[in-house]
């Protein structure tokens, strides 16, 4: 048996901002995936995997039965079966692995769960990213719920503030444009959650939410809607303004390696380096106006290019 597939996602920008009611966009990446399954000889993912399942559904069962309820019978029963969840999506790299896994369980077992073929209000959107968000902190001790929304949707989602957030389109990509948005591997896997302590530690201080509110936050809206405008130009200014304010600001969320290489980016403008999700290792972004440059630069990096301008 083996369900439907649900993709991974790319939060284009916001990562940190959206906490604190920056703007964000975030878009389904296709290239990753991963899909509910029992298998006669599972291997010995299938079986941590299916490990963590049983943990997960004596959690959910333990959720407010208001804001959302399961057929936890079926699921534990599933789970007995030796249910797993099948994913080509890479865990802490910052693409949604977690996400992914919540749409699926959600759509398989919520009892009264709101599905994507219905007229998706704003109300909707707010309860499905709430209930998103109280299952996914099973994963990472805190979740906006954005990641397994998008999973969910399969559509790009526009936050527009905590309470504000809805489907929306991007430009579509151009064949013959030189500019790119692409990931870069950082080879170390990251986690979410010790970074997040990191950000919660320096909003104590004056100096850093100043910073937060002034620039990044500023920054990372107005990137927001030069891409969905698709002002290139413009969107260039901002993203290298955003890796600046990120490089003096979020060393700890950079890989020690890599902070040589962001800084080089800055200076040649070959190439912009941002956050992929929390940072801490993964996947890190970057943004170039010319994708030929952007690789040269990066010689010996590994690089998959995600959009094209």
């Amino acid at each position: 048996m083996k369900g439907p597939l649900f993709y991974s996602k790319i939060l284009l920008f916001g990562e940190y901002g959206i906490i604190k009611d920056s703007k964000g966009l975030s878009i389904p990446y296709n290239f990753y995936n991963g899909a509910l399954k029992v298998d006669e000889n599972p291997s010995e993912e299938a079986v941590k995997s299916n490990e963590s399942l049983k943990r997960f559904a004596s959690y959910l069962a333990n959720l407010d039965k208001d804001l959302v309820s399961f057929d936890i019978d079926k699921l534990k029963t599933d789970v007995e079966a030796g249910m797993y969840f099948d994913s080509s999506i890479p865990q802490g790299y910052g693409v949604g692995s977690s996400g992914a896994l919540v749409a699926a369980i959600y759509d398989k077992y919520a009892t009264e769960k709101i599905t994507v073929l219905e007229n998706l209000t704003r109300e909707k959107l707010l309860k499905l990213k709430a209930i998103f968000s109280e299952m996914e902190s099973f994963f990472h001790g805190k979740s906006s719920g954005l990641d397994p929304l998008n999973s969910y949707l399969s559509l790009p989602i526009l936050i527009k503030s905590k309470d504000n957030i809805e489907a929306t389109g991007i430009p579509s990509q151009s064949t013959e444009g030189k500019g790119a948005v692409f990931l870069l591997d950082s080879g170390i896997v990251g986690e979410t959650a010790p970074m997040v302590s990191i950000f919660m530690e320096n909003m104590k201080s004056e100096g850093f939410r100043s910073m937060l509110k002034e620039q990044f936050i500023k920054h990372t809206d107005a990137c927001v809607d030069d891409f969905l405008k698709g002002d290139i130009k413009s969107l260039f200014r901002n993203t290298k303004q955003l890796s600046k304010i990120v490089l003096n600001n979020f060393k700890p969320m950079i890989p020690n390696q890599f902070h040589e290489l962001w800084k080089k980016g800055i200076e040649t403008n070959d190439y912009y380096l941002k956050l992929c999700g929390s940072g801490g290792g993964g996947y890190i972004l970057g943004f170039t106006e010319d994708i030929e440059k952007a690789k040269a630069a990066l010689k010996g990096q590994k690089l998959e290019v995600v959009y094209n301008f």
